[in-house]
């Protein structure tokens, strides 16, 4: 198993010590540094100025958002990344959230799993740089009737193949990843749900398209916390907040998976009254109703060798790269605490 870093989103107040994060990762082996986006800073700005200040680790988009860009231009920023970084850039895509996308990017959030499918394929044909012509349901290249003729991408990749990965929750959106994708983005991963709620859907979409998880990267985004095993509470604590964004704001009350993953791993009522707290604005009572054991589940927390066990877990469970995010509020805490995941991963004996 493999281990990753995500810096998150850009402007969350760590700006100046990221870069020293993504440096000291390198430094220290760790595989890829994800950026993410939403409706403030975008990923690929970030991961230009990670890779013209890194040599080694991988590069990658945690996530790119469907409904942000035409399709040929995520191919055209996919290959330049490839290209500037000497290939370390890793695709990941996403369709946001019926919030995000409607209310900012002005698209409508329908048919996501159709949508996702033909982005992806017109990605994918248009960084094979043959000339891009498609029909399908959501985008017709070139448009008919008009003046537009099929056009080849004039970049070069370094790679043939960039690897491909798509933000998944839900069932059917886990499957199809299985099918199309090179990899899957987690978010909110218990190893001990992980094969019930996560891979077991990953293995049936591999095996529609004659495939196995042989290669595929199954790679969650974890929280982590360093400090002593009787410390565990006030540690799952820093992450209250956190966990009652996503489990109870992030989306509308029809439409938050996120909610209906904590629902799916046996939190059903909590996952009710967490959602309808946040939704009410009480954000404060919604962080304290979140059991401890969800967030123990869900992040890394502890000693190293507590986290090592954690660790052995995942890797158990099918995770081949382990993403973290870790807890800090100063850049040694956050450099400290870089040093531990690396330092767990080899008492587990997975580096």
């Amino acid at each position: 198993m493999q281990l990753g870093i995500n810096l998150g989103y850009w402007g969350a107040g760590m700006d100046a010590d990221n870069l020293a994060v993504a440096q000291e990762a390198e430094r220290l082996g760790y595989s890829v540094c994800w950026a993410a986006e939403a409706y403030g800073s975008d990923a690929a700005t970030v991961l230009s100025w990670v890779a013209a200040q890194t040599e080694r680790i991988d590069v990658g988009s945690a996530i790119f958002q469907i409904p942000a860009r035409q399709p040929a231009m995520t191919a055209m920023t996919a290959a330049t990344l490839d290209s500037l970084s000497k290939g370390r850039f890793r695709l990941g895509l996403g369709v946001s959230g019926p919030q995000v996308s409607e209310g900012w990017y002005g698209v409508k959030f329908d048919k996501p799993l159709a949508r996702t499918r033909e982005y992806v394929e017109i990605v994918r044909k248009a960084m094979t740089r043959e000339r891009l012509s498609y029909e399908g349901a959501h985008w017709t290249l070139p448009l008919p009737g008009g003046p537009g003729k099929p056009i080849r991408l004039t970049v070069h990749p370094e790679r043939e193949h960039i690897p491909l990965y798509i933000a998944a929750i839900g069932p059917k959106n886990l499957e199809q990843t299985g099918e199309i994708a090179d990899g899957a983005l987690v978010i909110f991963p218990s190893a001990e749900h992980l094969e019930e709620t996560t891979v077991s859907h990953l293995r049936a979409g591999r095996e529609k398209a004659g495939k196995t998880l042989e290669g595929f990267d199954i790679c969650p985004t974890l929280p982590l916390a360093v400090g002593d095993d009787k410390d565990v509470s006030r540690l799952a604590d820093t992450f209250r907040p956190y966990t009652a964004l996503y489990v109870g704001g992030m989306g509308s009350a029809k439409q938050n998976f996120y909610n209906q993953l904590a629902r799916r791993m046996g939190y059903e009522k909590q996952a009710a009254e967490i959602q309808e707290m946040y939704l009410s604005g009480d954000k404060q009572g919604a962080a304290a109703a979140i059991p401890q054991d969800l967030i123990d589940k869900t992040t890394l927390l502890g000693s190293v060798e507590r986290i090592a066990d954690r660790m052995k877990a995942y890797a158990a469970a099918g995770v081949t790269t382990l993403s973290l995010a870790p807890a800090g509020f100063t850049l040694d805490e956050r450099l400290a605490s870089l040093r531990a995941g690396s330092e767990a991963l080899e008492l587990a004996g997975l580096a």
